[in-house]
């Protein structure tokens, strides 16, 4: 990465300590008071913007003119100015009147070389603003905008349901949920400022002019990626997003440079009401599929009914778990609205026309084998929302053979628990059991591969987090899984159980999928740019 000279500087003055001036006076008294009189960077910030330099100053921080067509405004940072002080962070806090624990700048440490030749480096980082924004092309009610002519991407609050799906789908973390507003928000690079001739809030703070607005060309080959050629090295993958941010630096980096906080296991929220949601909307439509063999393999009407019935009391149970979840549930209403790029829009459509045709097969079952296909359409875009968000433990590989697995594990159990199809139940227990264990042996592999002080890659990250801190639950869950295909079903065959018991099989094996939903979302990795270490 090439290095200019800073647009402003001024003349650093070379003080040189001399015997004391006044005899009367304590060598230690005269290095105070020369101490008082250094002109530090905040003391030349300060003395700059208190003279008629204060406009020149400005105009060297933000350009003078709109982007051309093709440009937009970017962030550049000069790694070599930054100390770290953090005065970016605390100046857009207070401008922006964000709440104690939030913030939408944030100051991270990058660490290498060697012991004889260490390297270290703070790092200021804030939204990217990228040439094609991951939170836009996701968000279901179109509350993310990219303004024409800057290039800003700015979100609007006051059409945000509080879904946090933006909130997955940046690499960078710049999306932060506030729970107080039930919204949320992030840095708009003080639009309002540069509008009309003002620097940003974090550009003006800074004391070595670390931080300023450039115009970049916009590079519309994805492949290529705008400002990727200048990103931050230790950053997450510049291709997905094309941020447009600029870090620039004179020193060389060294190969082994890594994040501060990269051996940090960071177990990642519960999400509780999607977990809920992602367990009972899979059995419902493995219920309706269950429904329909039932009735194919000429069982009476009840027993379709019954797994009708049982359909759509998950379904329903699912879907209000689902709203919950939402900090602005009054606006749900406008989740259709992103349908065109955002796959939770479509999900969220596929689902309400599937629950209007589950309710209509409770009294007429002609109508399950439709009601099962579009809940299968549903759930393949249950998967797409997690794997298009391009996290490692979420790929596609991992997500679609739990999510239809979880479709057919429980419904069997509810089968076997029926006293339905005992013998082919316990087959499609057994299978989607063992697909499920196999997974997460493919989970911890990475575990068996690395030493114990090999870098954090995605993989590393969530099987260390399984193997540590969540291995309580992680072990529940194989136990839950165990029992629900191997130990409960077999005594109850042979007789060694009575019948009733057969509902602890269904039970164990809901508890087995409400348990891989939590650890679905607490183990993932979560990308984001480097932090400081604890």
């Amino acid at each position: 990465m090439q290095m200019t000279t800073h647009p402003y500087s001024l003349p650093a003055t070379k003080k040189v300590i001399s015997p004391p001036k006044n005899p009367t006076l304590a060598l230690i008294d005269e290095l105070l008071a020369e101490q008082s009189r250094l002109q530090t960077p905040v003391a030349r910030f300060a003395a700059t913007h208190s003279s008629a330099r204060a406009s020149t100053l400005t105009s060297q921080l933000i350009p003078l003119s709109l982007p051309k067509p093709g440009e937009q405004y970017a962030f550049e940072v000069d790694l070599d100015a930054c100390t770290g002080c953090k005065a970016c962070v605390s100046a857009c806090h207070a401008l922006n009147g964000l709440d104690d624990n939030e913030t939408w700048r944030d100051v991270g440490l990058v660490t290498g070389g060697t012991q004889s030749k260490p390297y270290q480096q703070t790092v200021t980082t804030a939204c990217h603003h990228c040439a094609d924004p991951a939170c836009l092309n996701g968000c279901p009610v179109l509350a993310y905008e990219k303004d024409p002519v800057t290039g800003i991407v700015r979100h609007l609050d006051d059409q945000c349901i509080g879904c946090q799906y933006c909130v997955l789908k940046c690499p960078y973390d710049v999306p932060k949920y506030n729970e107080r507003l039930g919204i949320v928000r992030k840095c708009d690079m003080c639009q309002q400022r540069l509008a009309v001739g003002e620097a940003p809030a974090c550009v003006q703070a800074c004391p070595t002019h670390a931080i300023s607005i450039v115009t970049v060309v916009t590079n519309l080959d994805r492949a290529a990626g705008a400002g990727t050629s200048s990103f931050l090295s230790t950053a997450p993958d510049p291709g997905y997003t094309r941020p447009v941010t600029r870090y620039l630096t004179e020193r060389p980096e060294p190969d082994n440079l890594l994040a501060a906080d990269n051996a940090i296991l960071r177990p990642q929220p519960a999400h509780w009401p999607l977990a809920i949601m992602l367990t009972l909307l899979p059995l419902a439509i493995g219920a309706q599929i269950a429904a329909v063999a039932l009735n194919a393999s000429g069982h009476p009407a009840r027993a379709a009914h019954k797994f009708a019935v049982l359909a759509w009391g998950a379904g329903a149970v699912g879907l209000l778990a689902s709203v919950a979840h939402l900090g602005k549930p009054m606006r749900a209403w406008r989740i259709f609205l992103g349908w065109r790029k955002s796959w939770l829009s479509r999900e969220a459509m596929v689902f309400g026309v599937w629950f209007g045709v589950a309710t209509i097969t409770l009294k007429f079952s002609a109508a399950l084998p439709f009601a099962a296909t579009i809940g299968a359409i549903g759930l393949f875009c249950s998967v797409m929302i997690y794997t298009d968000t391009r996290r490692r433990l979420w790929r596609f590989s991992q997500t679609a053979p739990r999510f239809f697995g979880n479709a057919f594990l429980p419904a069997a159990a509810a089968v076997f628990a029926f006293g339905f199809e005992t013998k082919i139940s316990l087959i499609v227990l057994g299978g989607a059991t063992a697909l499920k264990l196999a997974c997460d042996a493919q989970l911890m592999r990475p575990l068996d591969l690395a030493d114990a002080d090999d870098p954090l890659t995605p993989e590393l990250h969530s099987a260390r987090l399984l193997n540590g801190p969540l291995r309580p639950l992680f072990g529940l869950r194989i136990a839950a899984a165990a029992l629900t295909a191997f130990f409960l079903p077999i005594p109850i065959v042979t007789g060694q159980l009575p019948p009733w018991t057969a509902w602890f099989v269904f039970a164990s094996a809901l508890l087995g999928e409400l348990l891989e939903r939590h650890l679905f979302f607490r183990s993932v990795d979560a990308p984001k740019m480097p932090g400081i270490a604890a």
